[in-house]
């Protein structure tokens, strides 16, 4: 397995690169001329000739907080190497070049302005740089964006003139004037906060008047800009191919990725290595290419693999990220030019060192013994081996324990129960004493000798210990199934529960560790922890995985959406997923209960 080492720039190459940071760099500069103007009275003064007689300023330099919105946005798309922003930026300035060049060419008065020349020094240095510059914007966007863009922009902007134009007569300001003279106050205050309008249309409006059209106008162009220059969405779900082709991956090479299994999430896309011996499983979610665990097949095939994402995520602009990497993936992905940081701990028990002997273990055998003793019994079966009947039974059970109206999850979660084409899942069933079920846990496959937890549910109502003692029968009888190893929950940010409460720990460690401690009122993530540090088992760290820091909040996002932190209207689909004998179909994103993750 060798490296990828990065290729020294051609000359033209960095011509480029360097005409592209200008140009993003101008848009920097202006957005934050534009800001400074709006909240300065001097220097909006200075900008504002632009708005009459004889006097051009720089491109997007208005002082109003539209044009520093948009400025803003621009710079950001551009910094992104966005194709659509390119163009953009090219026809507007170009059109503002050639007016000047011509008002230049026919009106002395123009002329006559030094400024103006000035603003075309500007314009040309500008134009130059997104021409050399042409060959860095080769991101593509949504089809779909053009046409919704202009939608938005008209409509909005419509809507704006509309209701500036009704406010100027509400406050009696404009009564005595025409429609179209109002119409045209109102679009230069969409523009501007400048205070001469009054000159020129004899509109004396109140300043709220202003401020509120000012602000109508930020507001439509930034639906604008996002409906432009949004990223496409990517394929949202596995073909029946595809998951032909990872299930032959994780026939070979399963045993490698206790999360490999849930790359069969069809809600994931796949993307494979020229010679297909390897896999990265992702899903795009607002402009953020997420893969998740470690690539499906042979190592030595990885590196092909991660490049065609990292060129496919280049091709879009999306931001390349992955959550749940090993760390022997992460140190292929860092040859790739991505950073780590450590997300927490996955706890895998080794079947054969189990035992409930010994004092540490005391807790946990003593409420096995209780639980047994109250009548509850367990059975382990393979999916395939459940009749139709009980596995929907089984599958209404699930729906009813849910914790709350959503599922979590997505990482670590196979996001489907019931299917078919997953025979070789485990179940456990726990009955009370009356042989009433009480509570479901499901693993996947990992390899031929391993299991991997995906679903976890109990009824509310059944006594406590019920989880711990279905997985102690679970490693008990695990020889019998052919088990070796089971992957249990995931802890988040484990290292720091385990050395913040010990004598030593440092200041910010301490800190951090209490932080953690007040958000586990919400959500589990210390109770995880302890939950899985009973088994006494092997921790194996996961880590997050980024291109850039400054990407990190965008990612956090992206993952919270994924995982189910962050609701999105959509109906659910887990439950009622799929069911023996149904026809084939991808499923809509599900969001799982919170045991994986944090």
């Amino acid at each position: 397995m060798t490296s990828t080492a990065v290729a020294p720039r051609e000359p033209r190459e960095k011509v480029a690169h360097l005409s592209a940071r200008t140009a993003v760099w101008y848009l920097r500069i202006v957005a934050c001329l534009n800001l400074f103007a709006a909240v300065s009275l001097t220097f909006r003064e200075q900008v504002q000739h632009h708005n009459h007689g004889d006097f051009y300023t720089p491109y997007l330099l208005t002082a109003g907080f539209s044009s520093a919105a948009f400025a803003v946005f621009m710079a950001v798309m551009m910094n992104r190497h966005k194709r659509a922003a390119w163009i953009a930026n090219t026809v507007f300035a170009g059109l503002l070049l050639l007016a000047l060049v011509v008002s230049l060419a026919g009106q002395s008065g123009v002329r006559s302005h030094w400024f103006n020349w000035v603003t075309l020094a500007v314009l040309l240095v500008f134009q130059a740089a997104l021409v050399l510059g042409r060959s860095e914007f080769r991101a593509k966007g949504d089809p779909a964006n053009p046409l919704l863009a202009c939608g938005l922009l008209i409509g909005g902007g419509l809507l704006t003139l509309l209701a500036g134009a009704g406010l100027l007569s509400l406050t009696g300001a404009g009564r005595a004037f025409t429609l179209g003279d109002r119409m045209e106050y109102v679009l230069l205050r969409m523009i501007t906060l400048g205070s001469e309008g009054s000159q020129y249309f004899e509109v004396a409006a109140p300043r709220w008047v202003d401020i509120t059209v000012n602000v109508l106008s930020v507001a439509v162009l930034t639906l604008f800009s996002y409906a432009l220059f949004r990223a496409p969405k990517g394929k949202e779900y596995l073909s029946p191919e595809d998951e032909t082709a990872l299930r032959g991956l994780l026939d070979r090479h399963g045993a490698r990725d206790s999360l490999g299994y849930f790359a069969l999430r069809r809600d994931k896309s796949v993307i494979f290595s020229p010679s297909g011996k390897a896999a990265v499983t992702y899903r795009v979610v607002g402009g953020v290419s997420l893969a998740s665990g470690d690539p499906i097949g042979d190592i030595e095939a990885w590196p092909g693999a991660i490049e065609k994402w990292l060129e496919q995520a280049r091709e879009y602009a999306w931001v390349p990220a992955v959550t749940g990497a090993s760390e022997e993936a992460g140190v292929v992905y860092a040859r790739h030019g991505l950073d780590a940081l450590e997300l927490g701990d996955e706890a895998i028990v080794e079947v054969a060192d189990f035992s409930l002997e010994g004092r540490s273990m005391r807790g946990v055998r003593q409420a096995h013994n209780r639980v047994r003793r109250a009548g509850y019994t367990v059975t382990v079966r393979r999916h395939a081996d459940i009749p139709e009947a009980e596995m929907d039974a089984m599958i209404r059970r699930a729906d009813q324990w849910r914790d709350g109206s959503t599922e979590r999850g997505w990482s670590m979660a196979l996001g489907r129960l019931g299917d078919p084409d997953d025979g070789q899942c485990v179940m456990l069933e726990c009955r009370d004493a009356d042989g009433e079920m009480r509570a479901l846990l499901s693993f996947v496959p990992w390899g031929e000798h391993s299991l991997s937890l995906d679903l976890m549910r109990r009824d509310r109502d059944s006594d406590n210990g019920l989880m711990e003692f279905m997985v102690i029968e679970l490693l008990q009888q695990a020889r019998s199934i052919g088990v070796e190893r089971v992957s249990l929950n995931f802890a988040v940010f484990r290292a720091v529960f385990e050395r913040g409460s010990k004598l030593g720990a440092g200041p910010f460690l301490r800190a951090w560790r209490s932080v953690l401690v007040f958000f586990s009122r919400w959500w589990q993530i210390e109770s995880l922890y302890r939950a899985n540090a009973k088994y006494r088992p092997q921790w194996e760290p996961r880590y997050v995985l980024f291109e850039r820091s400054r990407d990190l909040p965008r990612i956090a996002l992206a993952n919270a959406c994924v995982e189910g932190f962050i609701a999105q209207p959509r109906l659910p689909a887990l439950p009622r997923a799929k069911r023996r004998g149904a026809p084939r179909q991808p499923e809509q994103q599900p969001e799982r209960e919170l045991q994986r993750v944090a």
